[in-house]
């Protein structure tokens, strides 16, 4: 079985939960004997025992002068139908190409940077010219295709190949906006859904959130939780020593540092659990548009020798932060699923989540509570901290559960459902 796959970021280059889950269910396909081809804007970093044939967009689409300006010419009018991109679009900056100099009839590359940046609307348009390319003159049984950023180089692949699409969603503009949307992203992603043969979803909150909120059918739409990677943490259990000294405690807070993940939360517990014990220290790791805000509010509560920001953190340094912490606390506003409350209980620490979260449904014995209820949230971390009984009962309650979330099971439940379509 043939996959075409697109995603915005796979493993070493990643900045959050979404190359994370697409690295493991990759990983987990191709034990299962489904060939993966994955497409990402741009590959950055060394590849290293790739469970998938990873490639470029910036490397994919040499096609004719002529070629090229017949689908720009294509997408310039498909945009205009339905979906208002035109105040992120200039035309003249999305026909930008990297030219060769031996005539005007020999190849042409699109640009891509691969980022999240101010050119993203831009990206992922010349983005589906990658998939038309694909589905046309590649061989595949199915395309599957990763948030809203794919969903339009999905369709693309569909229209030219005929092959089933199935997109895979990991969050919605509503988890990210609140009741805000974004116009334009708000219609990519409806329009993904609805041109998609299957919509596979990561919680039964969000699926919820698509049927009530986009109009898709709930028949169309499949839960599957994520998992984590169970790999070997043995070799970690020495960097416990770097922060034992006297008797210290550290809560760990590690995402993006926006409005879905309440940041502001986590500072204002913090402080009220400060007042009650002197030898706990908030970390804050992560980067987002509200780190300087939180910055700024973490100094006027006067908790600074207490709290602490890492700034994006990587896989060696992430990994070193949960050897060393006490308590992971993740008291998002609106989560799909969570994959970080999974990476805690790995490293043998308990966790608080909040109820919008897509893991509360699956982790029966954590700690929930309401977001916003910061009263609620710094008596559980206190009661915690002050009871190892407690927090030991936690940990292994949720190692139970831990065992029964694997990528295999995720991959296996996949594969049926692209047997299904073929």
């Amino acid at each position: 079985m043939k996959v075409l796959m697109f995603g915005w970021e796979f493993p070493p280059h990643i900045s959050g939960g979404l190359g994370t889950a697409c690295f493991g269910l990759t990983k987990a396909l191709s034990k299962l004997g489904v060939d993966i081809t994955f497409i990402v804007p741009k590959i950055k970093g060394e590849q290293k025992d790739s469970p998938v044939t990873l490639l470029g967009a910036d490397n994919i689409v040499p096609m004719t002068k002529s070629e090229f300006e017949k689908q720009t010419e294509h997408l310039e009018e498909y945009i205009e139908i339905g979906s208002t991109l035109t105040p992120y679009l200039d035309f003249d900056e999305y026909k930008k190409t990297k030219k060769s100099t031996d005539g005007d009839n020999n190849d042409v590359t699109i640009e891509f940077s691969g980022n999240y940046g101010q050119n993203l609307m831009e990206e992922v348009v010349r983005y589906s010219l990658v998939g038309e390319k694909l589905g046309k003159e590649q061989s595949y049984d199915v395309i599957h295709c990763h948030d809203w950023m794919t969903f339009l180089a999905g369709h693309e692949a569909k229209k030219a190949s005929g092959k089933p699409l199935v997109v895979h969603v990991h969050s919605t503009e509503f988890d990210r906006s609140g009741n805000n949307p974004n116009t334009e992203i708000f219609n990519l992603e409806k329009f993904g859904m609805e041109k998609a043969d299957l919509v596979i979803t990561v919680s039964k909150r969000m699926k919820d959130i698509i049927v009530d909120k986009y109009g898709i059918a709930a028949k169309k739409v499949t839960v599957i939780y994520n998992a984590v990677e169970k790999d070997d943490i043995s070799e970690l259990g020495k960097l416990r020593e770097f922060k034992k000294s006297n008797n210290e405690k550290i809560v760990l807070f590690l995402g993006r540092i926006t409005m879905q993940k309440g940041p502001e939360y986590f500072i204002e517990a913090a402080r009220m659990v400060i007042e009650k014990i002197p030898n706990v220290r908030f970390v804050m790791a992560g980067a987002g548009d509200l780190a300087k805000k939180m910055i700024e509010k973490m100094a006027s509560m006067d908790i600074i020798d207490r709290f602490h920001f890492t700034g994006f953190l990587g896989p060696n340094d992430r990994e070193r932060l949960f050897s060393m912490s006490d308590l992971y606390i993740m008291p998002s506003v609106s989560e799909p699923f969570g994959i970080t409350p999974l990476e805690a209980i790995k490293h043998n620490i308990p966790v608080i989540v909040s109820n919008q979260s897509g893991i509360a449904e699956i982790l029966e014995d954590a700690i929930k509570i309401d977001f916003w209820n910061t009263d609620k949230l710094a008596q559980s971390i206190i009661d915690i901290l002050s009871s190892p009984h407690q927090g030991h009962a936690i940990i292994e309650n949720n190692k139970r559960t831990l065992e029964q979330i694997d990528w295999k099971y995720v991959a296996i439940h996949v594969r049926e459902i692209y047997q299904n379509y073929l």
